[in-house]
């Protein structure tokens, strides 16, 4: 005997639903982050998956699962995958009661997030860089907030009002400006020579990515004083994403869900 619940004993399944990697550190990221969501919610189970590249894929975990499930994106931006991939995968699991939790991004606990890896990389409180003499003037540390970026203006949006929700977290509220590393414009390069030229002398950039790959190491690359961590299995982010799967039982709580209501899907909320 096992000791685990029936499928449909309990409360619902939390499936975090990733990106997926061909990098192993970002896997290992994802894992890590997961497992401490175990730990903040042990009464839980809680699953996860990838959309692409890693197993197990969304549709193959939707088909393990029984009962009633939340899926929550791990995912910064409410962009396609969220809006359409995941979606279109719970149409094809009629078998399940499943609901979309909103996408992570933005909220105040990425800004602490966020803050702490800055801090983690020398960010210091003058918004001064390591190395550098002196205590800066006005207009001598800005930040910039470097995302993946998406064809979707509306996750794009999403990435600038992260950047003032950082700006508002950080002593001396520094200017922190929206960077995209695909997909939009400025990119982090163009964001830091932008803000030297308008007289910033010390400019850092802040990794709104959740793990290690290619977009961190070019990120890193944007000529920068310093580059913090991507916000990796970061207790505030864990606790995000138990926010949002209770999010989303409190729109069940408060009624049908809106949105599209699929026969093959069963009860969905579209992601909001």
């Amino acid at each position: 005997m096992t000791g685990r619940r029936a499928p449909d004993s309990g409360p619902p399944t939390l499936l975090a639903v990733a990106h997926g990697t061909r990098e192993a550190d970002g896997v290992a990221t994802t894992e890590a982050l997961v497992a401490r969501v175990r730990a903040l919610r042990p009464e839980l189970r809680v699953e996860r998956c990838f959309l692409d590249l890693v197993s197990p894929s969304l549709p193959q975990a939707l088909t393990g699962l029984r009962g009633e499930v939340v899926l929550v994106p791990l995912l910064l931006g409410a962009g396609y995958h969220v809006r359409v991939d995941i979606p279109a995968a719970l149409a094809d699991a009629p078998h399940l009661r499943a609901r979309v939790a909103r996408a992570l991004g933005p909220d105040p606990l990425l800004a602490e997030a966020l803050a702490d890896r800055l801090d983690e990389a020398g960010w210091p409180k003058e918004a001064g860089c390591p190395g550098e003499a002196g205590r800066p003037g006005p207009g001598a540390g800005a930040l910039v907030l470097a995302a993946a970026g998406s064809t979707d203006p509306a996750a794009n949006a999403g990435t600038a009002a992260m950047a003032e929700l950082l700006r508002r977290r950080l002593p001396g509220l520094p200017a922190v400006v929206p960077a995209y590393l695909c997909a939009a414009g400025p990119t982090p390069a163009e964001a830091v020579a932008a803000l030297h030229a308008e007289g910033h002398r010390r400019v850092a950039v802040a990794s709104y990515l959740l793990g290690p790959g290619f977009f961190a190491r070019r990120a890193s690359a944007a000529g920068a004083c310093l580059t913090s961590a991507p916000l990796g299995p970061h207790d505030a982010l864990a606790r995000l994403v138990t926010l949002r799967y209770d999010e989303a039982l409190g729109d069940r709580r408060n009624g049908p869900p809106e949105g599209r209501t699929g026969a093959r899907s069963g009860r969905m909320l579209t992601p909001g």
